[in-house]
């Protein structure tokens, strides 16, 4: 009987709030629909803007900062709706899924509808474009704020945070990996040009590498724009299902902000991921650029689809073993050590691809940087930063318990609404920036890919552009995950035990 009464009994390491591959999941196909709206919207925007609405580059990114002045105050204002509301029978967060999927959905669309068919004014174009962006940003920070807070009430175990962690990053992967792979060969035509001895509309050829120029299609980024939309609103849909919050919501949460908000202020681990979180949304924002390039530099649009290979590649092959190393050794230590290789290859790399006496050695025959060695510089950054990419979540997971150890204070949404701002931040500079230094460039997509855009300055101009600012970017990354966030593995033990003991003892006295 005594036997038989210890089989029963559970493992004393096994956690009562403990989630499974399932779930982890369902929460993966929700973060998948979440990207579907963010990459396409990310990637591409500023393409439909520049190429198909003919915006000038300064303009649109004039557009893109302002807007985010409103998310000054959205976000916060978004943050106290969902802090502030009670959960209702499926949850506090759970239910935002449902309720915003549609909305969030319709706004893709709307940014891509081909409105240069009903007008050829650019100040009326940029106007909608300013309307329809800023909807889209409202509704993204409505889903993103109570879908980020989910994962820290699905579970307050930590190896299941590292494997929601995972495993939303499995599903940003596979959503942003979907638009990008399937995107370049769908949104893209032939560029035509009128043969004046045939008077016939022929294909145009890049003179360099002798490739037809592609042009960006508006009808088709808005029948893309549709689809990403549905999609994304099954798979919020399908989250929303599988999903279950265990760990407690205040039934009637009182909510100081204030107290709050200087709290975080005064918190140098929220203060290095709210920085950190500045530079990888940046950074991941500014990638999108890579698009300019491939078309303009390279004149080969299908490029975007071996970039998009080289940067998850080595999250596949690691994405598995993440969560049983970082219980092992720490999420810091893991980021701080790996960082330093994306570092290193993205300085490498703006120092060869704009060093023409470089460039003539590596390629004679066109003077232009190997689009190989671009790509397997790609996958060095992809390595070094698989870790920061894949454990993210996480870390802000440990910030929300570390301030609920500091200070008493437990917000997510709060946490999240700054965290989702500082992304928002890191986005804003990397469109405002980038477009700027478009129009710095010369841009004009009525002549790039005239046939001698690889040899004129603008295309080096994009090259540039498009190596200096990773470089600054994952350097910066790799100071702050090795020096600046101070939480270690050993630093986080108590303050895990800490929040265990304090949610047991509530639920004792419940």
């Amino acid at each position: 009987m005594a036997k038989e009464k210890v089989k029963k009994e559970k493992p004393v390491n096994d956690h009562p709030n403990k989630i499974g591959i399932k779930e982890a999941a369902g929460y993966t196909i929700a973060e998948a629909g979440n990207m579907f709206n963010l990459t396409y919207i990310s990637s591409y925007l500023k393409v439909f803007m520049t190429d198909v609405l003919k915006i000038a580059p300064a303009k649109a990114g004039l557009m893109f900062i302002l807007t985010r002045l409103w998310d000054c105050i959205n976000d916060p204002i978004w943050g106290a709706l969902v802090a502030k509301k009670p959960p209702v029978k499926e949850g506090k967060f759970r239910p935002y899924l449902k309720w915003v999927s549609v909305p969030l959905g319709l706004s893709t669309l709307l940014c891509f509808m081909p409105y240069n068919m009903l007008t050829s004014n650019t100040t009326v174009l940029l106007i909608i474009s300013y309307i329809t962006y800023i909807f889209y940003g409202m509704m993204y920070t409505g889903m993103n704020i109570p879908f980020g807070s989910l994962a820290s009430v699905i579970t307050d175990d930590p190896n299941g945070r590292n494997l929601l962690s995972t495993f939303r990053s499995i599903g940003s992967g596979i959503g942003g990996a979907v638009v990008s792979l399937i995107a370049p060969m769908v949104i893209y035509s032939a560029k035509t040009q009128l043969d004046p001895a045939t008077n016939e509309l022929v294909e145009v050829i890049d003179q360099t590498t002798g490739k037809v120029v592609e042009i960006a299609d508006g009808t088709k980024m808005c029948i893309f724009g549709v689809l990403m939309g549905v999609l994304s609103i099954i798979f919020y849909l399908w989250g929303y299902k599988t999903t279950k919050e265990r760990v407690p919501s205040e039934a009637d949460p009182q909510t100081d902000f204030k107290a709050t908000y200087v709290g975080l202020l005064k918190s140098r681990p929220f203060v290095t991921v709210a920085l950190a979180g500045v530079l990888i949304s940046g950074q991941l924002q500014f990638n999108s650029f890579n698009a300019y390039l491939y078309k303009n530099y390279f004149t080969n649009t299908s490029l975007s689809i071996l970039g998009t290979i080289c940067n998850y590649l080595p999250m596949v092959c690691l994405v598995l073993f993440t969560p049983k190393l970082s219980a092992k050794y720490g999420k810091k230590e893991l980021c701080g050590k790996f960082s330093i290789i994306s570092a290193i290859a993205s300085v490498a790399l703006a120092i060869c691809a704009n060093n023409q006496s470089i460039i003539d050695k590596l390629n004679p025959e066109t003077g232009i940087f190997p689009a190989w060695m671009f790509m397997a510089c790609l996958l060095l950054i992809g390595f070094g930063y698989t870790f920061v990419s894949l454990t993210c979540w996480a870390v802000v997971m440990d910030v929300i318990d570390y301030q609920e150890y500091k200070t008493g204070i437990r917000n997510e949404s709060a946490v999240y609404a700054v965290y989702t701002f500082s992304r928002k931040f890191g986005q804003t500079l990397a469109d405002g920036a980038g477009l700027f230094l478009l129009q710095w460039a010369k841009y004009d997509s009525e002549t790039a890919g005239n046939g001698f855009i690889t040899a004129n300055d603008t295309s080096k101009k994009i090259m540039f552009i498009c190596t200096i600012i990773p470089a600054v970017v994952y350097t910066g990354v790799w100071l702050l995950m090795r020096f600046g966030y101070p939480l270690t593995k050993e630093r986080l033990e108590p303050i895990y035990a800490f929040i265990r003991e304090k949610r047991e003892a509530a639920e004792q006295s419940a």
